[in-house]
C-alpha cells in the first residue's frame, strides 16, 4: 500500500514561491492520480490540485495561473510549485492517491493520505 510523506512546507511573505514534494513509499505511483489538497484551521479540506498518470492536469479556480503541480515517476514523487502566494494559501497541506486508480475526484475520492506539511503565508 502507498505512503505518503509531504515536504517543502514553511513560512513565506505574500507573493513567495514554495515547492512541495510529496514522495510515496510502499509501491510505485507511476499508474495512479495523485491530488494535493489543503485544510486550513476550521475548514473543511479542499483539494487544490490532481495529476493523472497521463499527465493531465486540473486545479482549483482559487490556485490556477499560481501553482503546477507534476510528477516525477523515476523519484516516485509529485511536486506543487506555489508561486504568488496569499495569506489566505495558508493551510496544511497534503497528498493522496486516488482510489479509482486514474482519475481524480473530491478528497472522498482518495486514500493513503500523509501527514501534510504547513505552508504559512504572512508578513
Amino acid at each position: 500500500q502507498l505512503q505518503f510523506v509531504e515536504s517543502g512546507g514553511g513560512l513565506v511573505q505574500p507573493g513567495g514561491s514554495l515547492r512541495l514534494s510529496c514522495t510515496a513509499s510502499g509501491g510505485t505511483l507511476r499508474y495512479y492520480a495523485i491530488g494535493w489538497f489543503r485544510q486550513a484551521p476550521g475548514k473543511e479540506r479542499e483539494g487544490v490540485s490532481c495529476i493523472k498518470p497521463t499527465g493531465s492536469t486540473n486545479y482549483a479556480d482559487s490556485v490556477k495561473g499560481r501553482f503546477t503541480i507534476s510528477r516525477d515517476n523515476a523519484k516516485n514523487t509529485v511536486y506543487l510549485q506555489m508561486n504568488s502566494l496569499k495569506p489566505e494559501d495558508t493551510a496544511v497541506y497534503l497528498c493522496a492517491v486516488s482510489r479509482s486508480w486514474d482519475q481524480c475526484g473530491d478528497s472522498a475520492d482518495f486514500g493513503s493520505w500523509g501527514q501534510g506539511t504547513q505552508v504559512t503565508v504572512s508578513s
